[in-house]
């Protein structure tokens, strides 16, 4: 819960149900049979911290929010990573390798569940933009959209011009939230 950042109180078993807290983090021995608020159990921590906080996220939204997975990529010689559950931006990051990078995301397609699964790459490096398709193809093996988004204007001018890496997440974000040329992306084991 430390690595990611969140306020949380330690409680005992026979104190659960009386918790005012919206989230219980317990273990399967201790987990009450009946609670108000949403239960998540220890098994959760063998995901990737950032499926941990969709999984957070998705406990205790109420509904109202669109079953959406919206990943925003800035591809370059250091990628820019957004990721947005139900949305909410749940990961904000920079990769220096396309390898290390779809084998990330394909981590997070596989372990959040969403109606719609949504991976927008700029297209101001096309040569990095299909690498990185073609690699999640191959470690994802279930569909999800592609859409390659002109990246024009999505780098922010930030102030302190040396903040490594920081326009190149802001960008990412920005490409998320941007529509361009839809492909949808089938498993290998359906196209052969």
């Amino acid at each position: 819960m430390k690595l990611l950042n969140l306020k949380y109180d330690s409680l005992l078993p026979d104190e659960i149900p009386t918790y005012p807290g919206n989230l219980i983090f317990t273990t399967d021995d201790e987990s009450p049979k009946f609670a108000s608020q949403a239960i998540l159990n220890e098994e959760i921590l063998k995901e990737d911290p950032t499926v941990i906080q969709g999984i957070i996220i998705e406990k205790l939204d109420s509904g109202l929010n669109q079953s959406e997975l919206l990943i925003g990529i800035d591809p370059g010689q250091r990628i820019g990573l957004s990721v947005s559950y139900l949305g909410k931006e749940i990961e904000r990051g920079l990769y220096t390798s396309p390898e290390d990078l779809a084998s990330h995301i394909a981590k997070i397609l596989g372990g959040l569940r969403a109606d719609r699964k949504l991976v927008r790459i700029g297209n101001g490096n096309m040569q990095v933009a299909k690498q990185i398709t073609y690699l999640l193809n191959l470690r994802f093996c279930s569909h999800f959209e592609l859409e390659f988004v002109d990246e024009r204007k999505t780098t922010k001018k930030i102030k302190n011009y040396n903040k490594r890496g920081e326009r190149d997440m802001l960008s990412a974000k920005y490409i998320a939230q941007r529509e361009g040329y839809r492909h949808i992306i089938l498993p290998l084991s359906q196209t052969g």
